[in-house]
């Protein structure tokens, strides 16, 4: 029989939503802070010619600013205040938790429980300041040195002051991103920064299908190219709400404890391991790494001396390595897969999760606390993470098969989509979450008052 918190989570409607006013509100601040960013996105650099940032952008299409630029939703081509976007935090937060699984200091403060997470925290947002002000300044140094084919420079007066303003601003709107992201997870309805990815990602897609539809009108595509788009896209989201879901849930038993009416009762519990620990950590990492050599090739141009052993390994890499061809597919799925394996290992510690068991006096029916149980956890997670990593390398390497064979610069590839339906589900539960809530502070009130009445 279904419990009423499941009976509640499926009646979603708009009459919940009508009686919920806390949940409403909630839900107009993330839309009014995603507005904000959606503004700021459009906002320039100062000191920067918005009439030379077309010839930059069609420069970096297909490289790994292209897969940067999708992510800040088309910041990065505006050279906008936010146009390094949330993911110099995403960098510094993959390092600073790797780092606190690798390191004995780390490690231990992030066994201290709240007061720890908060210094791993703040090391993280340090990081950020720091990367954003390497990253500007790159950025600037760059701006400087680039001019449109008519000759227009990117910069109208370049310079030490260019620089130094260009990297307040950007380091200023990435912090001012994390802030507004704090604050939707706060006072909106949670999961700020990831929310802030999925409208940049999400606010491309209109253009896209209006290009799509347009070129279907027009003949250049064909219709049986469109029909089968949507068809994979619908597939793949399908496939990544269940997968993503999905778990193993391993059984754990905790010895027997006298209760109140002196009966010996045994506790029960589950630890869920998902089939996708690593989410969207491995196809990002990948793709950094492939389509590096292609960005640097694209930005030097002809100053590369095509005769050196430098130049012949760069237009050699730009060769293989363009996105669709045999070569790049294939390093890209054993990345994927690699990454897959390596993330995972580092963000889930089966020794540590033994300990903590045993700790607790928790086990696994049939296993011996300690070394076994890790050794078990080991033996599951390993082949669970192999599902994991061949469903994350098709989900990302058949929209990049797609690019390849119809020519159509799909936006929306693996990554995106994987974002976008992780952040959808997980808001969805959020909002099913705060449904439950309301609907118990409801019940709780009933219950007060009859108890008044009699």
């Amino acid at each position: 029989m279904a419990s009423r918190a499941d009976n509640i989570a499926s009646n979603l409607n708009f009459g919940n939503f009508a009686k919920a006013t806390e949940l409403r509100q909630r839900i107009w601040f993330t839309i009014g802070a995603l507005i904000v960013f959606r503004f700021l996105s459009f906002v320039p650099l100062p000191g920067v010619n918005p009439s030379a940032l077309r010839d930059l952008a069609e420069m970096g299409r297909g490289g790994v600013l292209d897969l940067f630029n999708t992510f800040s939703g088309g910041s990065l081509e505006r050279m906008s205040l936010i146009a390094l976007g949330v993911m110099p935090y995403i960098t510094a937060s993959i390092v600073v938790q790797m780092a606190s699984a690798l390191h004995p200091t780390l490690a231990a403060l992030k066994k201290e429980g709240a007061t720890g997470r908060q210094k791993l925290n703040q090391y993280t947002r340090y990081g950020t300041v720091f990367l954003c002000a390497i990253q500007g300044y790159f950025l600037a140094v760059g701006l400087e040195g680039f001019a449109s084919q008519n000759g227009i420079g990117a910069v109208v007066d370049p310079g030490y002051m260019f620089r130094i303003g260009a990297v307040i601003s950007l380091v200023g709107g990435t912090m001012f991103l994390l802030w507004l992201g704090e604050q939707i997870t706060s006072r909106g309805i949670g999961n700020g920064v990831s929310l802030i990815i999925m409208a940049g990602i999400v606010a491309q897609f209109p253009t896209f299908a209006a290009n799509l539809f347009e070129g279907g009108r027009t003949g250049s595509i064909s219709a049986t190219i469109i029909v089968f788009f949507v068809v994979m896209v619908i597939a793949l989201i399908l496939l990544i709400s269940f997968v993503e879901r999905a778990q193993r849930r391993l059984l754990i038993q905790y010895p027997k404890r006298a209760t109140q009416q002196g009966v010996m009762q045994a506790d029960r519990s589950h630890l869920p391991l998902k089939l996708n620990t690593a989410g969207v950590i491995p196809p990002i990492f990948a793709s950094s790494l492939l389509l590096l050599p292609l960005t640097i090739s694209q930005f030097a141009g002809n100053s590369v001396d095509t005769e050196s052993g430098f130049g012949n390994v760069i237009v050699t890499l730009n060769q293989y390595l363009q996105p669709g061809a045999p070569i790049y597919m294939l390093l890209y799925g054993a990345g994927i897969i690699f990454f897959c394996f390596f993330y995972t290992a580092v963000v889930f510690n089966p020794e540590e999760q033994a300990e903590n068991l045993k700790k607790a006096g928790g086990f696994i029916p049939g296993i011996r606390p300690g070394k076994r149980t890790s050794d078990y956890l080991e033996y599951v997670l390993t082949r669970i993470t192999v599902v994991g990593a061949l469903y994350l390398a098709l989900v990302c390497m058949l929209p990049e098969w797609m690019i390849r064979q119809t020519g159509i610069p799909l936006f929306l590839g693996g990554t995106s989509l994987l974002i976008v339906v992780n952040v959808t589900v997980d808001t969805i539960s959020q909002i099913q979450s705060h449904l439950i809530a309301h609907q118990y502070g409801d019940l709780i009130k009933k219950a007060k008052l009859k108890g008044r009445m009699r």
